[in-house]
């Protein structure tokens, strides 16, 4: 893992089935345009709803087009060992760099036992790949902390990077002074990301982002201007992207009959939304994911034409490159046609 961009790759599908002519153009994109790595089936790439032959099929995928071109890394993690254990070892004959492993959902094992039991023996097996924790507790109920990251870090020679999407600054701060300072930490929130950098407590090395879906150039172009030290040019990047960083999750106000209610649309669903209405590649999102509201549509469809408005530059490669006319897209009520329920 070296410091950079890496993109968490949307799974595009068509009707029932993964898209992979669809998959092969979006990891071309991607990689023509300065992407550091790629994450096969992490949680954008919607891996709680992919059956494992469908997962493996998406690594093997992305892995033959990264190979000497771009790392690659696979998210193999799951809430029992053995299926990592398996999921791991078929991902490492495809060719990937590292696994990615998210923190066992719902069972709730402590840190100690997700080091012991579950990080700690993927580390021991597979010694050639690069081993990176996935801490988000909001999606999975448990966390592996800091403390027990550092005794990985210090016992592994393949564990030396996190991604970080706890959320917590002080999180991160003890995670930078546990684990010393040539650990690397990746920013698993585009909206932290630039924070994540300069704070002088953490120094993130870059980010696993979502919104480089469908700006990898500038968002890898943040991530260098403020590792390099250009952090004016940088944070002016990153102020231009924020208001496509505040879509990877929509929160908004509906109207019942019981009253009003938040609708909260998470990752993937507003990113592969406005990948649809853009022309990109992505199709649905796999039940429950389902749509988004008229509301929420409507700030997703806002959102990008103010980028084009007052930063083109981040949408104009993918213009390019999928061959779009986005402004035409944008101001055409059918492109969003079948994507909100039409009540709440």
């Amino acid at each position: 893992m070296l410091p950079g961009c890496y993109t968490a790759l949307i799974t595009p599908i068509t009707g029932d089935s993964v898209d992979i002519e669809g998959l092969n153009r979006l990891v071309a994109f991607q990689i023509e345009n300065g992407i550091s790595g790629l994450l096969a089936v992490g949680t954008t790439g919607e891996s709680p709803t992919l059956t494992w032959d469908e997962h493996i099929s998406v690594i093997r995928t992305v892995a033959s087009q990264c190979k000497g071109r771009c790392v690659c890394i696979a998210g193999t993690g799951s809430n029992n060992t053995a299926e990592t254990l398996e999921a791991t070892r078929q991902a490492a004959e495809s060719g990937i760099d590292g696994v990615l492993l998210v923190d066992p959902y719902y069972n709730g094992p402590s840190s100690m036992e997700i080091r012991r039991e579950y990080i700690a023996p993927v580390a021991e097996i597979f010694p050639g790949l690069d081993i990176i924790p996935y801490i988000i507790p909001g999606r999975t109920g448990a966390q592996l902390l800091p403390e027990d990251l550092a005794i990985l870090a210090a016992r592994y020679d393949n564990i030396s990077s996190v991604k970080e999407a706890t959320g917590n600054m002080e999180n991160m701060k003890k995670t930078r002074a546990c684990c010393g300072p040539d650990f690397k930490i990746f920013s698993g929130d585009d909206s932290l990301t630039f924070s994540m950098m300069t704070d002088p407590d953490i120094r993130a090395t870059g980010a696993i982002s979502v919104i480089s879906n469908i700006a990898p150039r500038a968002v890898s172009d943040m991530v260098k201007l403020t590792a390099s030290g250009d952090t004016t040019e940088g944070e002016k990047r990153f102020a231009d992207l924020t208001p496509l960083f505040d879509l990877v999750t929509v929160k908004t106000l509906e109207k019942t009959g019981f009253g009003d209610a938040v609708c909260r649309a998470r990752n993937p669903l507003p990113i592969k939304t406005l990948m649809r209405i853009l022309g990109f590649p992505s199709g649905d999102c796999r039940r429950p994911l389902g749509k988004m509201t008229r509301q929420g549509i409507d700030r997703v469809i806002d959102t990008a034409r103010r980028i084009l408005a007052d930063a083109p530059y981040i949408l104009e490669p993918a213009a390019d490159f999928f061959g779009i006319d986005m402004e035409g897209r944008l101001n055409d009520p059918a492109t969003a046609e079948g994507l909100f329920y039409d009540q709440y």
